[in-house]
């Protein structure tokens, strides 16, 4: 997902600059982003059942939404585009399951869960003196990338005319207000039994995730993704193919076990993010392409929804009205979201950053 416009957004952002839209426009897909991050983070792959999207929503909607809005701000502010949003994202993914619940560390975060049986498989691709399974942090983490961050902020930006889906949304207060809110909510989540389930990590766990987090932020503000380059003439796929390709990635990562299925997984995430990279760089990459590619991970989850339990027990009239409901409000987001880019052209031209 590295570019992310279409023909007309140069033009039409330079014309638009100097009118500021109503507040309401303005915040309105703030409020989006807030409450579709947490909903796509916990909810859109079947982690809770219909009466526990709400609850979600509003307990982890200041933490998880509060980062996918300052994320996306600190990139569009400097003009870095995608690269920026991963690496931020990445960062965020190991702050949140490293430091905040530190479920990445706690062997036994989810025993008090339906998904008690994983502990096995998880400690099969165990890190010496770390403490963690290199498989749950391609899981966690990547699913923080793709799920609570990417994913949300491509919904909403495809919903907005090319002149504001790149530009800020937010001025100094309003960014502090979310930055609190982002705080609190996390802090909520440090304090809370059901949170951080009253786990700490040690020393030297804590040391290797404040380094890796800030390795992360700083190969994120590198000045790089803020420079335009050149776009180049290459053969891109349509827009449902990159779509597809995504989908079959994600299928691909789960079956091998251990280090085996670690590897395989990190060479189809590689592999796949290496193309995208390779034609989001062309002239005919546009916001379609950005949607299908950003969108696809919630597509796949919301279909696995009906092959997993949530968390807590429920019946199975409740867990399948929770399926149900992530499979409308996915394809209401998503088609939605290119009925949207109906008008808009195929290709685009895209700041690589």
């Amino acid at each position: 997902m590295p570019n992310e416009s279409d023909p007309a957004d140069s033009i039409t952002s330079s014309r638009g600059a100097g009118r500021r839209p109503p507040l309401r426009r303005r915040l309105l897909p703030v409020v989006s982003l807030l409450l579709l991050a947490p909903w796509a983070a916990e909810c859109s792959w079947g982690g809770f059942a219909l009466d526990g999207f709400l609850p979600v929503v509003i307990a982890l909607g200041p933490m998880y939404g509060g980062a996918a809005i300052l994320i996306r701000e600190t990139s569009r502010r400097l003009g870095a585009g995608w690269p920026a949003i991963v690496l931020l994202a990445a960062a965020f993914g190991v702050l949140q399951a490293g430091l905040v619940d530190q479920s990445l560390f706690n062997p036994g975060y989810l025993d008090d869960t339906q998904y008690a049986d994983t502990r096995a498989a998880a400690e099969a691709s165990l890190v010496p003196g770390l403490g963690f399974s290199l498989r749950q942090a391609f899981d966690y983490v990547g699913n923080h990338i793709l799920l609570t961050i990417c994913a949300p902020i491509v919904l909403v930006e495809s919903f907005l005319g090319a002149d504001r889906r790149h530009r800020p949304w937010l001025g100094r207060p309003g960014l502090a207000v979310v930055g609190v809110l982002y705080l609190l909510g996390s802090l909520l989540v440090f304090s809370s039994p059901e949170g951080r389930k009253n786990f700490l990590v040690s020393p030297l766990q804590l040391t290797f995730a404040t380094v890796v987090i800030l390795a992360l932020v700083a190969a994120a503000l590198l000045p790089r993704w803020r420079r335009s380059r050149p776009r180049r003439h290459r053969r891109v796929p349509p827009a449902l193919g990159v779509g597809l390709l995504v989908v079959l990635a994600h299928l691909g990562t789960d079956p091998t076990p251990g280090w085996a299925g670690v590897g395989v997984a990190l060479a189809l995430a590689a592999t796949v993010g290496g193309l995208i990279a390779y034609w989001s760089a062309g002239v005919n990459w546009g916001q379609r392409h950005v949607l299908a590619a950003g969108s696809a991970s919630v597509v796949s989850a919301a279909a696995f929804a009906y092959l997993v339990p949530p968390y807590s027990p429920a019946s199975p009239a409740a867990a399948l009205a929770g399926d149900i409901a992530v499979s409308v409000i996915t394809v209401a987001l998503v088609g939605g979201a290119w009925w949207r880019l109906r008008g808009a052209s195929p290709a685009g031209h895209v700041a690589a950053g």
